[in-house]
C-alpha cells in the first residue's frame, strides 16, 4: 500500500509553533520548551518505516519574520524497497521558508539508502533578506555489508529571489559512474554542510580544504558550504562537524 504523508511547520517569533502536524513517517513533536523567548525546537520521530516504494512524503516548514527554529530528527530515515513494489521509486519533498531575520537549523540524522530500494529527494529554500540557515544532508549508501540502494537528491536553495545554489546528486545501480573516482570512489558516505548568513558579507571564507576528501568553499548568498565524502556514517559526521566549527568561530570573529 501506498502511504501519502505530510508534514507542516510553521514557527512564529516567541518560541511558539502555531502549526506543527505530521503523520506516518513523518511524526513531529516539540522536544524544546521555549528558551529565553526565542527559539523553539521539532523532532521528527516517525510513527512507522519509510519511504518504501511507492511512498509520497512531504514537509513544509515555514519560519516567520523574526522567529528561530531548529528542526531535527530521532533517528536516521531508512530508505527501503516497498513489499511487491520491484523497483518502484519513493519520493521525499521538503519545502524550507525562511522570512525576513528569521533563522532555520536544519538539522536531520543521516538517510540511509537500503539495497534494492529507489528514491528521490527533493529540498527547496526560500531565505528573505537578512535569513540565516543551516542546513546539514547526510546520505549513506547501503546499511552495513549491504550494497547501496538508487538515490537521486536535488537541493535548490534562493535568497531574496534569486538562485544561490541549484545541487542535483545521483548514486547507486543504473547510474552512470557513480563509483569512480569522479564521483563517490570507494565511499559509501556523502554530505554537505550549507550556511547562508548575512555576516559572511563582512567576512567571507576563505575557501579550505579539511582534508583528502572535504572542502569548504564561499558561496554567493552570502554563505559557505562544505561538501565531504566519508567512508562511514560516522567518518561523515566528524568532518561536517570540523567544518561547523571553523564557520562558527568565523563568524564569531568577524
Amino acid at each position: 500500500m501506498t502511504v501519502r504523508a505530510r508534514a507542516r511547520i510553521t514557527a512564529a517569533p516567541g518560541g511558539r509553533l502555531p502549526v506543527l502536524s505530521g503523520e506516518g513517517p513523518l511524526a513531529v513533536r516539540r522536544t524544546r520548551e521555549r528558551a529565553a523567548g526565542t527559539w523553539a525546537q521539532v523532532t521528527t520521530v516517525g510513527g512507522m518505516s519509510g519511504p518504501l516504494g511507492g511512498d509520497r512524503l512531504r514537509m513544509s516548514v515555514t519560519v516567520e519574520p523574526g522567529a528561530a527554529l531548529r528542526v531535527t530528527s530521532a533517528a536516521s530515515m531508512v530508505a527501503l524497497p516497498g513489499p511487491g513494489r520491484d523497483g518502484a521509486e519513493a519520493s521525499y519533498d521538503t519545502e524550507l521558508t525562511v522570512g525576513e531575520g528569521g533563522v532555520l537549523h536544519w538539522w536531520p540524522e543521516p538517510l540511509i539508502s537500503a539495497a534494492d530500494s529507489v528514491l528521490r529527494m527533493t529540498t527547496r529554500v526560500a531565505l528573505a533578506p537578512g535569513a540565516r540557515l543551516w542546513l546539514r544532508e547526510q546520505q549513506i549508501l547501503g546499511r552495513a555489508g549491504e550494497p547501496a540502494g538508487r538515490l537521486s537528491t536535488r537541493l535548490i536553495v534562493r535568497g531574496g529571489g534569486r538562485p544561490l545554489l541549484d545541487q542535483e546528486l545521483s548514486f547507486g545501480p543504473g547510474v552512470p559512474g557513480w563509483r569512480s573516482g569522479a564521483v563517490l570512489g570507494p565511499h559509501r558516505a556523502v554530505g554537505q554542510l550549507l550556511v547562508i548568513d548575512p555576516d559572511f558579507g563582512k567576512r567571507p571564507v576563505e575557501p579550505e580544504l579539511l582534508g583528502p576528501t572535504a572542502v569548504l568553499t564561499p558561496l554567493a548568498g552570502p554563505g559557505a558550504l562544505i561538501t565531504a565524502l566519508a567512508p562511514d556514517g560516522l567518518a561523515l559526521s566528524r568532518l561536517l562537524a570540523r567544518g561547523e566549527d571553523l564557520i562558527t568561530a568565523g563568524l564569531r570573529s568577524g
